[in-house]
């Protein structure tokens, strides 16, 4: 919710009246062609006595719900339940061995060992969590102007975070795997005290003066928030309004996006991991790009409460580390259902560090790695090749971002006409302009949305047939469109280094799509993969 919204809220009736008039009366003038018929006040259904409309921001729900799950929540929450082993709902706590052999003293050898071992370092006294907030708060003060992964470094709040950590363990009070961690969070979600940029220079001065729910579940956790880590601008690509966020392996390289901070950030050793987000890509291609391990869940499992909306329906979040056990901690403190985002759902999560294969149905497409499909027959798996599923996309992103931000839009004034595209400039390519952003889902017909949405749905039941029996599959393109409509699970996993000339030395990494709700399954097998190789150990070189 955006504070024009929170300070609509908090004026009396009266003055509210008053506002909506003056609202009126301003778009009269030249808001009304590109705002939409609810957000003026003129909607054929409301008479004259009636109240004006309240005032829509970014951040509200619609009263209708995407569910992942193509037989509906009834029957997904009857097939949880079924069969199940004890509450399907019950938290189960992910184990840390214990710290053994030398303690490293190295700043940069610390900054990027993997979660679950600093946290053992901490849990055991090794480390105390203000010495390592402190590295890492010098690292990303060191390596932003060069790689331009932080919007804003949150020095107080890291100190003080550090310091209450490190008062719970002397009080005894270990908070679990992410007890005095350090982390950055993507500048989509609100952080209270912190402008909330949504990487676009006209909400550079944002403040939305509270955490968003992942935010709190992780100060929760014991976790250290030390940045806001850049995204795209409105989460789109790596360039936002400071410029380019870079790829550590190669700074002459974007890092993707628009989860472009946290897939910087981690990677170079800045924060131990961070928070992204995808609606179409935005969290497999930054890891991917950067050589990191990540998950994207199941659609509805963490709630994005408090983060820039771009589609109710596609909308995701997820951890994004240097090894697969870390997604695991990282998830396994923050799903769950929430009131405040009604498209959540609590689910079974059961981690494996030693998963069973021959109880897992493991598919693989044409282009999944070789060398990583043979490395799971290695480890006791039995990969099948699948049928080819089919692809499909929907209105969904155009019309609801369209939708999420008309506060926005219908304030801006008309664009400048652009001329017609140069014949000669556009031969052997398609001549088309691109629109402004948010623009082209405003002209889509309500019935259009609705018939979209049921093709969607046909899709997702299609796609369930195709995986029948499967577990999950390797794949080599990572299949993104086709599994964010769908709202499947899916965990990036570096397996080799790139010998391609525009990319030498850097980290190639796979996907594993998994079935609805088997984030645990993919996470698991992912995990068996990194214990048996070390391609996710490597780290670039910065200095």
């Amino acid at each position: 919710m955006t504070r024009r919204c929170e300070e609509a809220n908090e004026i009396g009736r009266r003055d509210f009246f008053k506002l909506a008039a003056v609202a009126a009366a301003s778009s009269a003038i030249g808001c009304s062609p590109r705002g939409s018929k609810e957000r003026d006040g003129l909607s054929s259904q409301t008479s004259p006595e009636e109240a004006p409309l309240i005032p829509l921001g970014n951040g509200e729900p619609p009263a209708i719900q995407f569910q992942a799950y193509p037989g509906g929540t009834g029957s997904l929450i009857e097939k949880l339940w079924v069969g199940a082993d004890g509450n399907p709902f019950e938290s189960y706590p992910i184990g840390i061995p214990e710290w053994e052999g030398e303690v490293p003293s190295n700043p940069e050898e610390i900054a990027f060992l993997p979660v679950h071992r600093l946290s053992a370092l901490i849990r055991d006294r090794h480390l105390s969590p203000i010495d390592l907030t402190e590295i890492y708060l010098d690292r990303i003060k060191r390596f932003d102007p060069v790689l331009l992964c932080a919007v804003t470094i949150l020095e107080g709040r890291a100190r003080e975070e550090a310091q209450q950590a490190e008062i719970d363990l002397q009080a005894g009070n270990w908070r679990g795997p992410l007890h005095g961690i350090p982390y950055g969070i993507k500048d989509l979600f609100s952080v209270a005290g912190a402008p909330t940029t949504w990487g676009s220079e006209d909400f550079q001065d944002q403040i939305i003066d509270e955490d968003a729910e992942v935010a709190l579940r992780l100060r929760e956790a014991g976790a250290v928030l030390i940045a806001k880590l850049a995204t795209g601008r409105f989460a789109s690509g790596d360039n936002w309004y400071r410029g380019q966020t870079k790829n550590p392996w190669n700074i002459e390289q974007g890092s993707s996006g628009s989860s472009a901070g946290p897939a910087s950030a981690t990677a170079a050793g800045c924060v131990a991991f961070g928070i992204g987000t995808e609606t179409q890509g935005s969290i497999v291609s930054p890891a991917r790009r950067c050589g990191l391990s990540a998950l994207r869940p199941t659609f509805g499992r963490i709630s994005r409460y408090g983060g820039m909306v771009l589609s109710w329906s596609m909308d995701k979040i997820g951890p994004m580390c240097r090894t697969i056990e870390d997604c695991a901690l990282v998830f396994n403190a923050i799903h769950g259902a929430d009131e405040k985002d009604p498209s959540t759902l609590t689910a079974p999560f059961r981690f494996e560090r030693a998963p069973d294969f021959s109880a897992l149905r493991i598919g693989f497409t044409k282009d999944a790695p070789e060398a990583f499909v043979d490395k799971l027959r290695e480890l006791g798996a039995d990969p099948i090749s699948m049928v080819e599923l089919p692809d499909g996309n929907s209105n969904s992103l155009g019309v609801e971002s369209a939708a999420a931000f008309d506060f926005w839009v219908s304030t801006r004034p008309e664009p400048e006409p652009q001329p017609e595209p140069d014949p000669v400039a556009t031969e052997g390519r398609r001549g088309r302009r691109r629109r402004p952003r948010f623009t082209s889902g405003r002209e889509v017909l309500a019935l259009d949305y609705v018939q979209s949405q049921r093709r969607r749905h046909l899709l997702m039941k299609e796609v369930a047939q195709g995986m029948e029996g499967f577990d999950m599959f390797v794949t080599g393109s990572g299949q993104v469109r086709l599994t964010n409509q769908t709202g499947h699970p899916a965990v990036v996993v570096p397996y080799g280094i790139s010998d391609d000339e525009d990319s030498p030395q850097q980290p190639v990494c796979t996907t594993i799509v998994g079935a609805l709700f088997a984030d645990d399954k993919i996470l698991s097998v992912a995990h068996a993969y990194q214990v048996a190789t070390e391609w996710h150990l490597r780290h670039p070189d910065l200095a």
